[in-house]
């Protein structure tokens, strides 16, 4: 069955839960809306969603060095009590958050955070390397729309790959810490600086040598 944009947004208002975890509920149930509200609240999705209203305005920021000074990260992350910010699990998810910054990169914390010219420009480049492929403007145009979620999961710090599990995204891990941890968790800013950035340097993979720290 397909999933249309209509059906998300259904499933999206009754729940609360995230886009993207939307349609995966919607493709996994085959377009059945209760089963996927079902599927939502058994994955703990719908419960954080449920918290993601509520006012998060303690936490910390957390720092991350990595090589020696060659990167380093600030991130803020917020959670509703100060009690609940001195909460272990909290903390060892915000370093990971830090850690995920330094390996992966990310320009934006969300796809909301994206300026519309940045996407359009990014459209127009993608549609014109499908025309270069040789296809026509018509399927060009539906193939920019696949290719235009590639470009969120690399720049949107909530849609990447999370670097320990890479079979979840950064924003279900932080659905599954609001689910267990009881309280609204919400990754607010961060800056990333690179050693040279901007200068001209040997290339080297940052990303492979944060993910041998980590195991």
């Amino acid at each position: 069955m397909e999933i249309n944009a209509s059906m998300v947004k259904d499933l999206r208002e009754r729940t609360g839960a995230g886009m993207m975890d939307c349609k995966k509920a919607l493709i996994e149930t085959n377009g059945d809306l209760e089963k996927a509200i079902e599927y939502l609240r058994e994955k703990g999705i719908a419960k954080a969603a449920k918290k993601a209203g509520r006012a998060a305005s303690e936490g910390i920021v957390e720092s991350y060095i990595h090589g020696g000074g060659r990167i380093g990260v600030l991130v803020e992350v917020n959670i509703e009590t100060d009690f609940a910010a001195k909460n272990e699990e909290f903390r060892s998810f915000v370093k990971d958050v830090a850690m995920q910054i330094a390996a992966m990169n990310p320009t934006y914390v969300k796809r909301e955070d994206v300026p519309a010219d940045i996407i359009e420009k990014e459209k127009e480049i993608l549609k014109a390397q499908a025309i270069n492929e040789g296809k026509p403007a018509h399927i060009a145009e539906k193939m920019v729309n696949g290719r235009i979620e590639k470009f969120y999961n690399e720049i949107c710090l909530l849609e990447q790959p999370f670097i320990k599990d890479s079979d979840k995204t950064v924003q279900q891990v932080l659905q599954e810490k609001i689910s267990t941890i009881g309280e609204n968790i919400s990754i607010r800013r961060f800056a990333r600086f690179e050693m040279g950035e901007g200068l001209e340097k040997k290339e080297e993979n940052f990303a492979d040598e944060v993910m041998k720290q980590i195991k």
